[in-house]
């Protein structure tokens, strides 16, 4: 089971092993939700389960009045793929030269166990705290997240409620907990576009009319467009073509029809509205006769500064000894649902070299790292 008996292990490694234990696939919760709500609700916090759709969510919050840190994150998880490419049961967890096994180790039941024992410390110190703690949690992060954090954050609303400060549990580290953290994502806007041509044989092109061909140029342009420069905080946006497809699978047949599904992961130079006009724009002007579906995924955010940045800075350096790095690479994350309500937004969670892959797993230590660094925002902004 590990290298050291469940009772010689942290509170925070354990409750990570308690997590993990649970096959929450996402939209599953199997219970995580309850084993959190319950740990909290001992430390004085006062727990609302919501639950919409299929998806499990709670919003926990401890004082009465004063700004709010909102912890966030998920408690579902990615399929495990085949179980038998894994050394070990991806919802056994085991600890095997210092590095912790299972599914969600990184992504990202080890920072929610990290987060709850940081509170547990804390208020233990500080039961008299300064402002309010929250948790919002959601089962629904790996899915298609309709029912999860989007709504919470549309329930806090209505309760006109604010979170001040959020640190998402994210695995943001690249090789040492702490080294990066996230104050910003790009946008991610996404396309079906569908060419229309005329089906033919190939023999007689002038009979028909191959979308391929009329589709290319414009692709070409699409792809060669330099649509912003980025800033300090983002690179510049990036268009991507991830499938094209058309024909009839024989060869002597010219297709009536093309697909290419493209995506833009886009900075805050542009909005999503100049995206679908220029993407038009240049569609257009090739002459296509096309229909296209738009999809907006999340809209780009960043806190460039804040309590919340200096807070997590200086938590960081005093634990590890890190000068971290700000950073908004990477994919999305429910912070584009937070983030939009005015919250100062950081991601900060373990190192995420493993993530969603068989076997994925993290250094046991920096999970106690972890819970000292959120402990160290709490002291900060709350203490």
């Amino acid at each position: 089971m590990s290298d050291r008996s469940m009772s010689e292990l942290s509170e925070t490694i354990n409750l990570t092993f308690e997590l993990i234990s649970r096959q929450s696939v996402t939209p599953e919760d199997a219970g995580c939700q309850a084993l959190m709500m319950e740990r909290l609700q001992t430390i004085g916090f006062e727990c609302q389960t919501l639950r919409f759709g299929d998806v499990d969510n709670f919003w926990a919050v401890r004082g009465k009045e004063g700004p709010i840190l909102c912890f966030a994150g998920h408690t579902d998880v990615v399929p495990t793929g085949p179980e038998k490419q894994w050394k070990i049961p991806p919802f056994e967890p085991t600890i095997e030269n210092g590095l912790l096994y299972g599914r969600g180790a990184a992504d990202m039941k080890g920072s929610l166990a990290a987060m709850v024992t940081a509170c547990e410390k804390f208020i233990a110190n500080h039961p008299d705290h300064k402002g309010r703690i929250a948790f919002l949690i959601t089962s629904d992060e790996e899915g298609p997240a309709i029912n999860g954090t989007v709504k919470v954050v549309e329930w806090l609303e209505q309760q006109q409620e604010k979170i001040t400060w959020c640190v998402v549990g994210e695995p943001s580290s690249t090789s040492q907990v702490g080294d990066v953290i996230k104050n910003g994502r790009r946008g991610s806007l996404g396309a079906v576009l569908t060419v229309k041509g005329k089906q033919g044989h190939v023999a007689y092109p002038h009979l028909a009319i191959n979308p391929i061909h009329t589709a290319a140029p414009a692709l070409t342009e699409l792809s060669a467009e330099q649509w912003d420069n980025g800033n300090d905080f983002f690179p510049a946006t990036s268009f991507q073509i991830s499938n094209i497809n058309g024909g009839t699978g024989a060869t002597n047949v010219i297709p009536g029809e093309l697909t290419v599904v493209f995506n833009f992961r886009f900075s805050t130079e542009l909005t999503e509205q100049q995206l679908r006009e220029r993407t038009e724009a240049i569609l257009s002007k090739h002459h296509l006769d096309y229909d296209i579906e738009w999809n907006l995924s999340g809209q780009p955010f960043l806190t460039s500064e804040g309590e919340l940045i200096d807070a997590a800075v200086a938590a960081i350096k005093e634990v590890t000894g890190i000068d971290t790095e700000l950073s908004t690479a990477g994919g999305t994350s429910d912070g584009r649902f937070i983030a939009p309500t005015g919250s100062q937004l950081v991601e900060l969670g373990p190192v995420n070299a493993t993530i969603h892959q068989v076997d994925e797993n993290i250094k046991a230590a920096d999970l106690d790292t972890l819970s000292t660094i959120y402990e160290g925002i709490l002291k900060k902004l709350l203490g």
